[in-house]
């Protein structure tokens, strides 16, 4: 995008738009960020819950994939995580196994069981221990699965990350969403409360322009209306082959007035437009001679 505009703009200074008036410089409204929405893991899309052209808020739905198969594994973990009978079984047996331990370790004192029946019994208290700690680690992960599983259903409900419009939709309930990089969105959002403003200037205003600078702003439409922007970025590096460096200004457009994608001019105080820059200097009352054409003076000679 910012090449198309260096592109764009790069045109309009040699001339392909309106000419220019003194202060002025033509530019380009882009919104501040255009957003290409993909699934992060794969499924079917169940329903779309937005065309374009529809405001979105942050948070909004607006499209969930397939969770039937997620939802039958969490109801399966949830069960899981709720049983209760290995915990009480193996808490029924380590209570036995403590007594049946103190028992023995009290008659092995008195010499009425050998040391080895009393070796045996705390074997099986330790035994009965660690399956109580197993049976608590199973129910431990039977509630990580849940988490995971009602994760995955959250995932797979597509919300807006921002404040826009729906530039495009692209999958219909019943298509598949595809995960990963490269593969095709499900919708292209455009955020338009705050919109960019690029502009290329001449390199003999650089230094004169400042950020946080006031710019007054022509769109093209609505005609007639200005708005006032703020400078916030200006390129540190200049483009030699056309003399200019790029500029960004944000303009707020809370209630949508102005659309994205259009032309504009850019008044910039203390910089003189295209048309003001003075041009080769002449005698006054000579005209210029054509290419080619000789003086009188030196046909004379």
């Amino acid at each position: 995008m910012r090449n198309a505009t260096r592109t764009v703009l790069s045109c309009i200074l040699a001339g392909l738009a309106n000419p220019a008036i003194p202060g002025e410089f033509d530019c380009v409204i882009e919104p501040r960020q255009v957003l290409e929405l993909r699934a992060p893991i794969e499924g079917l899309v169940e329903r779309m819950s937005v065309e374009r052209g529809d405001l979105v808020r942050r948070g909004q739905e607006l499209a969930v994939l397939d969770t039937s198969v997620d939802r039958a594994s969490a109801a399966i973990a949830r069960h899981r995580s709720q049983m209760e009978g290995a915990i009480r079984s193996s808490e029924s047996r380590v209570e036995y196994s403590s007594r049946k331990f103190d028992r023995a370790q009290n008659l092995q004192t008195q010499n009425f069981v050998s040391a080895q029946a009393r070796d045996e019994a705390a074997t099986e208290k330790r035994l009965a221990e660690s399956e109580f700690l197993d049976a608590k680690d199973n129910r431990k992960l039977a509630e990580l699965e849940l988490q995971r599983q009602l994760e995955i259903i959250r995932l797979k409900t597509i919300r807006s990350p921002i404040d826009g419009v729906v530039v495009e939709r692209l999958l219909n309930p019943g298509e598949f969403a595809e995960a990963g990089v490269g593969r095709k969105p499900i919708l292209k959002l455009a955020e338009l409360d705050v919109l960019y403003v690029e502009v290329l200037l001449p390199v003999d205003a650089y230094g004169r322009v400042k950020r946080g600078m006031d710019v007054v702003i022509s769109p093209e439409i609505p005609a007639g209306t200005r708005y006032t922007a703020k400078v916030t970025v200006i390129d540190r590096l200049l483009d030699t082959a056309s003399g200019t460096f790029g500029v960004r200004m944000e303009l707020r457009n809370p209630q949508h007035r102005l659309p994205a994608g259009i032309r504009c001019k850019a008044a910039f105080a203390g910089v003189d437009g295209p048309s003001a820059r003075p041009g080769p200097v002449r005698s006054p009352g000579v005209s210029p001679s054509p290419a080619g054409a000789v003086s009188p003076e030196l046909r004379r000679r």
